[in-house]
């Protein structure tokens, strides 16, 4: 990282932070709906090699970006929602948010490089985001807590980008441990960090990612989420996380859209479902989550319709050939989807979702295993 730093900008960089990229295990769509959400963070991360400025100048690089070799210099001053400059708007974006909040950072040179996959559903730009955040916070000594960088991250994705992401990817980025899946309320921001060891158990989660590449500032999230505050508003509360479950069928019967009345059903039954795991893990459940994450994804499919033919192919294939739960993860319209298997079992499933894939004509799937990693920190 310092060598690549050296080679772009000629100097060494002051630091190097890194931030991973995260799995969610329960809990899809909710974060923007005041839910529940149950992630944790990858060892895949995005290292960031750090330099303060003093001339409001931004300037970024990315060894593993869509252009390698480029720098992309911008003048803060210049920086406003809108703008369009490529992968360069997540660092940027969260310049012009930290600024926008009274924070006085008058620059910095950064280098990129990074093994979360993008596009996968696996939080690549949230990676970015908060890797940059934690070095300036850190740079200009600013004082704010995982949980703050988290709300700025956010707000650069959702104004300077234009995505209209909820606040679980950059938390995850930016408050997990090693070892433990984070509890995270999105309504007050309190966490709990559940202990996590499959291996332990005897089982592994496996990441498939399909190679469908999706993009959160397409419309297809935006309507969904426009749905659900429609949902909300039509049932006078001010989030879907208001609604009980138990009354959940005198609430759909209120609302008279029938686009809206599934997107009201998937929500209110997802946070369900992420209390159900919680309740399991506590009592040592480990395997009873499996049909909960496939419920999870019948729910995805079906009322939020949001998965996409490759998803749906993981899922069956890998339920039919043993596998004790599944479900697509992220935003959907691809990425990816997470397999919950014997470990005995892993290498089984692997082969027959990849052999499914070839039958169906589609591209290889990457198949990894998930082991909880640690969140944001400084790498040296």
């Amino acid at each position: 990282m310092t060598d690549g730093f050296r080679a772009v900008y000629g100097t060494e960089p002051t630091g190097v932070w890194a931030a991973p990229g995260r799995v969610n295990l329960i809990g899809e769509h909710t974060d923007y709906n005041d839910g529940f959400v149950m992630p944790f963070a990858l060892p895949h991360a995005t290292l960031a090699a750090v330099s303060p400025r003093t001339d409001g100048l931004l300037r970024v690089h990315s060894a593993s970006g869509e252009v390698p070799g480029d720098i992309v210099e911008l003048a803060l001053d210049d920086l406003a929602p809108g703008r369009r400059d490529g992968w360069a708007d997540y660092p940027a974006g969260v310049l012009w948010a930290l600024r926008d909040a009274g924070h006085a950072v008058t620059g910095a040179d950064l280098h990129f490089v990074s093994d979360v996959p993008h596009g996968a559903g696996l939080s690549s730009s949230a990676a970015i985001e908060v890797v940059t955040a934690l070095a300036l916070n850190e740079l200009y000594e600013l004082g704010l807590a995982g949980w703050q960088l988290a709300r700025l991250c956010q707000r650069a994705e959702n104004v300077y980008v234009g995505a209209p992401t909820g606040i679980m990817d950059q938390t995850a980025s930016a408050c997990c441990t090693a070892g433990h899946a984070l509890f995270l309320d999105t309504r007050d921001l309190t966490q709990r960090q559940v202990p996590f060891d499959l291996a332990a158990h005897g089982m592994r989660l496996l990441v498939v990612d399909t190679r469908v590449q999706h993009a959160h500032s397409d419309g297809e999230y935006g309507k969904r989420r426009a749905g659900c505050e429609a949902g909300a508003a039509a049932l006078g509360v001010p989030a879907l996380r208001d609604v009980p479950h138990d009354g959940l069928e005198e609430a759909l019967g209120r609302i008279e859209d029938d686009e809206v009345r599934p997107l009201v059903r998937h929500i209110v039954t997802e946070n369900h479902r992420v209390e159900r795991v919680i309740e399991l893990l506590s009592q040592g459940g480990v395997r009873a989550i499996g049909p909960v994450l496939t419920e999870g994804h019948a729910s995805l499919r079906d009322d939020f319709r949001i998965s996409c033919p490759e998803l749906d192919l993981v899922v069956d294939t890998a339920l039919a050939s043993g596998a004790i739960g599944a479900r697509m993860t992220g935003g959907g319209f691809g990425g990816s989807a997470i397999v919950l298997v014997d470990s005995d079992a892993a290498d089984t499933v692997t082969k027959s979702v990849q052999e499914a894939f070839a039958a169906a004509g589609y591209a290889a799937p990457r198949v990894f295993t998930a082991v909880p990693g640690a969140g944001a920190r400084r790498a040296r």
